[in-house]
């Protein structure tokens, strides 16, 4: 994509080229520059361990091999629960050019939360490491489905199946494939997204999404490629938006991109890596740019040449974006999506300047309009739902084995016409600038992962104290919102501080670390609808009402 001088130049005249058959992970990989760098991974002594895309395909190559030794078959599902490391990355790339579906899994996951989606999915590999393995013993005999179990720590003895040693196993496969030939409309990537009723809903992933990715990726990093581009981002690998956002269009691309060395956010860490290895282009989440925002004068300690960066998950409001201009010497683009329908809106520093308040036009290629419930288009100004016209290359295909979810996913309009009902509020002007308003749903945005109450809840209702419970989310300076749960205790159990800790505990280590609750009400009642469903937005109203 060329630089071009006006929003209307960059989308005028654009078009969609989808070949018949692409694979996602031959795009990433071996349509690259084998001796180009791929991967830089920094060392504990302050070096570096470059791999090539010629690293990355012979890996990749090995690992097809064996899953295919081991019997996996095209579309057949593959776990990866692993943190930001070239094995990550090796994983997607060999399950997408053996035809199988790759399941990313964050770290954070609990065994309860492990255990749905493995299960769920009927995943028949998983590829992660010692610590996450000690989880999967809980979970193990529920997984009758699982069959393979690789280890990038070694092997381990730990009652989740015999977990194998990754590196050893791909020493005796061979290091060349042959890439399955797959529709640009197979499924390729499974995620599992949260909302407010129910488990967790997979979204199926074709392997065009990839293609559907790149216009609005390119524009929000200011059009990417550019010489000299070196990727970055400190967000997880498991969560769409630095999947698909920034690790595999770096790869698609052929630029390098630096492999987060840890999970945790150092920020003066974070300089000194943005300085050291070169960053160009920078993915990082508002919770993270306020973190960084802590820094003295990072500018005047630290040598990095930032040339572009966006951030997502939620709003960055005008002191944030004023900081980054300051300290970072970059216009912060924003952009939103969701797993279902991915980086649809954005802004783009180069071209274009967003009215206060607005989170940017539609991403070239994608069609969207703000509807009412019968899919009537909006006038501009008015209230209504983001909503996407179908159908779209960066699209999901369906929720894995919910058809219902997915029907209830679309409108229909009067002309017949499909579009993909984001549930999310908001208002566009007359020029096109979309507004956020809010989510249509209960879904709490917490440090930009989306978490859905009835999960924290049903995890609630398993301590042995809890009779009932309900969650929402309320605001939080630094998270933009933080889960609360109101609790309701069992007879003869007494509220105290001591309790609130060991319930937060308890969904801490059972679901996810970012999805506890932070604040817990020890409460008598809840409001309910007459049919016996929790009134979330009445507790909303009630949080609102005290701080007033």
């Amino acid at each position: 994509m060329k630089i071009s001088e006006t929003y209307e130049q960059a989308w005028g005249d654009w078009h969609w080229e989808v070949p018949e058959l692409f694979n996602m992970g031959v795009s990433i990989c071996d349509a690259q520059d084998a001796k180009a760098t791929a991967l830089i991974v920094p060392q504990p002594n302050g070096g570096r361990r470059d791999y090539t895309f010629g690293d990355l395909k012979a890996l990749s190559s090995r690992l097809s091999n064996l899953f295919v030794a081991h019997g996996l078959q095209r579309g057949d599902r593959v776990a990866v629960l692993l943190p930001q490391r070239p094995e990550t990355l090796v994983a997607h790339i060999a399950g997408y050019r053996a035809g199988l579906i790759v399941m990313p899994l964050a770290q954070l996951f609990g065994p309860d939360a492990l255990e749905y989606r493995l299960s769920d999915s009927g995943a028949r590999a998983i590829v992660t490491d010692s610590v996450s393995c000690e989880k999967l013993t809980q979970i193990r005999d529920s997984l009758p489905d699982l069959q393979l179990v690789l280890s990038v720590d070694g092997p381990a003895d730990d009652g989740a199946g015999g977990a194998l040693d990754f590196h050893a196993e791909l020493e005796r496969a061979k290091d060349s494939f042959a890439p399955v030939d797959t529709a640009n409309g197979d499924p390729a990537l499974l995620i599992y997204t949260s909302g407010t009723t129910g488990n967790p809903k997979g979204a199926l992933l074709p392997h065009r999404t990839m293609i559907g990715h790149v216009p609005g990726v390119d524009f929000i990093f200011d059009f990417l490629p550019q010489p000299g581009d070196v990727m970055w981002t400190n967000a997880d690998w498991a969560w769409i938006g630095a999947l698909m956002d920034s690790a595999m269009p770096a790869l698609y691309h052929g630029i390098p991109q630096v492999v987060n060395p840890s999970a945790r956010f150092d920020p003066e860490a974070v300089f000194d890596l943005l300085d050291r290895y070169g960053v160009r282009c920078a993915f990082i989440p508002p919770t993270g740019l306020k973190v960084m925002r802590q820094v003295e004068n990072p500018r005047g300690r630290y040598n990095y040449d930032l040339r572009t960066m966006f951030s997502g998950g939620e709003a960055l409001g005008t002191s944030l974006m004023d900081w980054g201009r300051e300290q970072l010497g970059v216009t912060i683009n924003e952009a939103y999506g969701q797993t279902e329908c991915n980086v649809i809106v954005g802004c783009c520093a180069t071209i274009m300047t967003p009215p206060d308040g607005s989170m940017g036009r539609a991403s070239p290629g994608h069609t969207l309009r703000i509807m009412d419930e019968d899919a009537n288009i909006q006038a501009a100004g008015d209230l209504g739902t983001i909503c996407v016209k179908a159908p779209d290359p960066v699209m999901f295909l369906e929720y894995w084995n919910n058809p219902e979810a997915t029907e209830e996913k679309f409108l229909t309009d009067e002309n017949g016409d499909r579009w993909l009902d984001t549930g999310d509020k908001a208002t566009m002007d007359d020029e096109g600038w979309i507004y956020f308003v809010g989510r249509a749903d209960d879904v709490i945005n917490s440090a930009g992962y989306r978490i859905g109450p009835a999960e924290v809840e049903n995890s609630l209702l398993t301590h042995p104290a809890v009779q009932m419970s309900a969650v929402i989310g309320v605001p939080d300076e630094a998270r933009g919102e933080m889960v609360k749960a109101y609790v309701i205790l069992k007879d003869g159990q007494t509220p105290s501080d001591a309790l609130a800790g060991e319930i937060q505990n308890h969904v801490k280590t059972r679901l996810a670390a970012h999805e506890y609750p932070r604040a817990v009400e020890f409460v008598d009642a809840l409001p309910m609808t007459t049919t016996g469903k929790i009134q979330r937005m009445v507790l909303r109203e009630q949080e609102a009402a005290k701080e007033s």
